[in-house]
């Protein structure tokens, strides 16, 4: 039996059900045939077998449903996005298309830099205004908890306002919503020439506001050739460590700077992208507990063909998530199902794999231990599907899956 002891009623209780706990069982999914699941003051209390179910429960569980052998799963998890931002870049999509490369965009003064101008320019509700239907995406596609970097402000203030549109997106819809301060995202135009200063900028002047604000769960950087180098990457850790955030990493993206390495030192939460990470990064990895966070969205928009060493990472026992990395320039992605079908088809992932990635091991790549997953004590975030195996959520590409969707048992 799985179950947790309670003396008074439960909130809700769904019957005929079929459930992906994910539980490390030995069974594919952890799956539960002609199941139950259970929940009270937003936890779930039962996520086992019907013939299981304490009699009492349902009989006086405030609502009482069927779902008819619908599959459940714990609610979607998408640990890496930057879906707050103001305009788009389309047109880079087309002078990508005709032969530009992201490194050419970026250094003309597209990429990062024309979005810092568009968010910028926005105030709080324009920019929430903008952010929400993305948000909204999300959550009809089954994701019941996202991680919102900043990284488009660039300057205190406006670093400080996508945070605040970040927690806001949380309180308008409902969602679970973990914020990553990403300063050393780009360099803004007016620390042009100066990146060493802007360096300190981050660690003696924003770091230490972002956190005063307690708006900010981690800290992330971007270590890349077009970005901040290593030291720099390690100047910022230094800071958010003596501040208390943990850190995350934009890693071995383009190439391999030893970045996945330079976060596991650090006990990263999550190495990011890593398409050139090394086997000795891997290791690194793995002796240190960091997730490996795959985002095929970005592989497939940039046209790349370097795989992450998924082997490697299978090997070396490295968790790994997979994210939409939502955001305007390299992944305009609305669909984190979209990406796991993605992380099968052009890395290789299976299907369970790629739920995990999306739920389990999302959920630890934000440091959350409360979700991704079906049972007693978990929060009770969950979707029923309209599918009929759970491989159904990678094999379709696009369209609606997701018939009803709870956060917190709501």
């Amino acid at each position: 039996m799985n179950t947790a002891s309670h003396d008074d009623a439960w909130d809700g209780l769904l019957l005929d059900v079929r459930l992906a706990t994910l539980a490390d069982t030995g069974m594919p999914y952890g799956a539960i045939e002609r199941a139950a699941l259970g929940w009270k003051d937003g936890r779930i209390v039962f996520a086992g077998a019907l013939v299981d179910l304490p009699a009492k429960a349902r009989a006086t569980a405030r609502q009482v449903e069927s779902l008819d052998g619908a599959w459940i799963t714990p609610g979607l998890i998408d640990c890496h996005t930057h879906l707050v931002f103001g305009g788009d870049r389309a047109h880079e999509f087309e002078l990508r298309l005709e032969g530009a490369s992201y490194e050419d965009i970026a250094r003309a003064g597209g990429g990062i830099a024309s979005t810092v101008r568009a968010t910028r320019e926005r105030d709080d509700e324009a920019l929430l205004a903008a952010s929400l239907p993305r948000a909204r995406a999300l959550l009809a596609d089954g994701v019941t908890t996202v991680e919102i970097k900043s990284g488009y402000g660039l300057d205190l203030d406006s670093e400080l306002k996508m945070l605040r549109v970040a927690r806001a997106i949380g309180t308008r819809l409902g969602l679970g919503v973990r914020t990553t301060f990403l300063g050393a995202h780009a360099l803004p135009p007016e620390f042009a020439g100066r990146q060493s200063e802007y360096v300190e900028h981050i660690c003696a002047t924003m770091l230490p506001a972002v956190a005063a604000s307690g708006l900010a769960d981690a800290v992330d950087a971007f270590c890349e050739k077009i970005a901040f180098t290593p030291s720099e990457t390690r100047r910022v850790f230094d800071a958010a460590r003596a501040l208390g955030l943990p850190v995350k990493l934009h890693a071995d993206q383009l190439s391999d700077l030893d970045g996945a390495a330079l976060c596991a030192s650090f006990g990263g939460l999550s190495a990011d992208h890593i398409e050139h990470t090394s086997a000795a990064g891997v290791a690194a990895m793995a002796a240190a507990g960091t997730v490996a966070v795959l985002l095929p969205g970005a592989f497939y928009a940039l046209r790349d063909t370097c795989l992450p060493p998924i082997a490697e990472l299978r090997a070396q026992g490295v968790p790994m998530a997979v994210a939409s990395d939502l955001n305007p320039g390299t992944s305009p992605l609305l669909s984190l199902r979209l990406a796991m079908n993605m992380a099968c088809v052009l890395f290789r992932l299976t299907p369970e794999e790629a739920l995990r990635g999306a739920t389990v091991h999302a959920a630890r790549a934000l440091g959350l231990g409360d979700r991704g997953r079906l049972a007693p004590g978990q929060r009770a975030d969950f979707v029923a599907w309209d599918i009929g195996r759970p491989a159904d959520l990678c094999y379709w590409i696009g369209g609606t899956l997701a018939r009803r969707v709870w956060i917190g048992g709501q």
